[in-house]
């Protein structure tokens, strides 16, 4: 896999999941709980959220072909619903239904945060996508290697997610949640000029 692909795979994973934007839903998930408690949650949260999409990455792709789904449609179809994603993170949809999410739970690492936060229906369609692109043996392993990276953050920063939350605010936050936003729609447009281009058209 060549770097532009390596930088493209990291970037739309690290975008879509969102560990940024993750972490204060986890503080406020823990809220109360002792380290030890927070570090078995995140631990939890991260590895079944890894498990659902590697799940994705290695039969995904066979669960389209048996329905019948190209993957040109796909990469279509997952444009659309990317750009839809970067579209609620740009107008803050995204947060407030997350937010949404955030209920008195005793054991939060299944439900919200390993899915549908951490493995959402963006996210699986993105390392779905990514695979369908990666060339070879090679590429396949070093997309779910990105994507073993983008989870690992998820978790050191759900760790590290009081001192973050002090250290850019709120309003650090939402800056950089637009700003993901805007990379989210440029790689969304660009999945979809892709999908387009591998289409057989009629003649």
């Amino acid at each position: 896999m060549d770097t532009t692909m390596l930088v493209t795979a990291f970037a739309t994973l690290f975008v879509v999941i969102d560990p940024i934007g993750l972490t204060p839903l986890f503080v406020a998930l823990t809220q109360g709980e002792d380290s030890a408690h927070r570090r078995s949650v995140a631990l939890r949260a991260s590895t079944i959220g890894f498990v659902v999409l590697l799940l994705f990455a290695l039969f995904g792709e066979a669960v389209l072909g048996f329905i019948g789904i190209s993957m040109s449609a796909f990469r279509i179809a997952g444009g659309i619903l990317l750009l839809l994603t970067a579209l609620d993170m740009l107008f803050e949809r995204r947060t407030k239904r997350r937010e949404d999410k955030v209920v008195d739970l005793p054991d939060p690492s299944v439900f919200p945060l390993a899915t549908p936060l951490i493995a959402g229906p963006g996210a699986i369609a993105s390392i779905i996508l990514l695979m369908g692109q990666a060339d070879g043996v090679l590429g396949s392993i070093t997309v779910i290697g990105v994507m073993a990276v983008v989870v690992a953050l998820v978790f050191v920063l759900f760790i590290a997610g009081g001192l973050l939350e002090k250290a850019i605010g709120q309003t650090g936050i939402n800056v950089v949640t637009r700003l993901l936003g805007m990379l989210l729609a440029a790689l969304s447009i660009q999945f979809i000029i892709d999908g387009l281009l591998t289409v057989s058209w009629p003649v």
